[in-house]
């Protein structure tokens, strides 16, 4: 009579999960697309913030650490002999395109990639920013070197209103400067965008002689 007792009551919870497993599996599925959305969401957040990637980050310090570095760049060319064919073997990256500033009489290649090698001899596109010319912040990095009219020595004398024209393969683009400010090396915001302008930001060290901070110029195309 006992066990006959007890098959009922298992028979009974048996039919109470057999009712009850479906609505179980629906809230089982429900919270997982939940927490799977939520996820997604935090993802794309975190997609939109500048210094999202720790390697942007990273890769601004080691860009800004190379501009803290002495400029005496005129006397390691000199020192080295104005060999082409050597600087050429020590450039690692390709020409992305030209910036000319002509105000300051400047015209330099872009080359991408913001490395030591390449900023020796041009400015640098860094490729963990935006490509140059789409919406978003494009960054592009050169020494301040001591010889006048080298590389970004002149940067200084660029004003609000002035053009920054940046020539590529398939299109010329020209930016015009809104904001001037100089900043801490650490400060990485200077590389964010707004989602819906093309800017250009152009980086080099300030003071001259030995620099402190960073000089920052933002353009952006009509």
């Amino acid at each position: 009579m006992h066990s006959m007792r007890k098959f009922s009551y298992l028979l009974i919870l048996c039919g109470i999960l057999v009712i009850l497993y479906p609505k179980a599996n629906e809230w089982f599925n429900d919270w997982q697309q939940n927490r799977l959305v939520n996820e997604a969401e935090q993802s794309y957040r975190d997609s939109e913030t500048p210094s999202n990637d720790a390697e942007l980050q990273s890769r601004y310090a080691k860009v800004t650490q190379l501009l803290a570095e002495e400029s005496t760049l005129d006397e390691q060319a000199q020192t080295e002999g104005d060999n082409s064919a050597q600087a050429q073997q020590e450039v690692g990256g390709d020409v992305i395109a030209l910036i000319e500033i002509n105000k300051i009489d400047l015209k330099l290649p872009v080359l991408e990639g913001a490395t030591k090698a390449n900023m020796k001899h041009a400015a640098a596109h860094m490729k963990e920013t935006t490509p140059l010319g789409e919406i978003g912040n494009s960054a592009i990095a050169a020494h301040r070197a001591r010889k006048t009219g080298r590389l970004f020595n002149r940067l200084n004398e660029v004003g609000i209103g002035d053009i920054i024209t940046v020539k590529t393969k398939n299109q010329d683009y020209n930016y015009e400067v809104y904001d001037i400010s100089i900043v801490e090396p650490t400060d990485v915001s200077v590389l964010k965008g707004n989602n819906k302008d093309s800017i250009l930001t152009l980086i080099t060290c300030d003071p001259l002689v030995n620099p402190t901070h960073r000089l920052i110029i933002h353009a952006k195309l009509p």
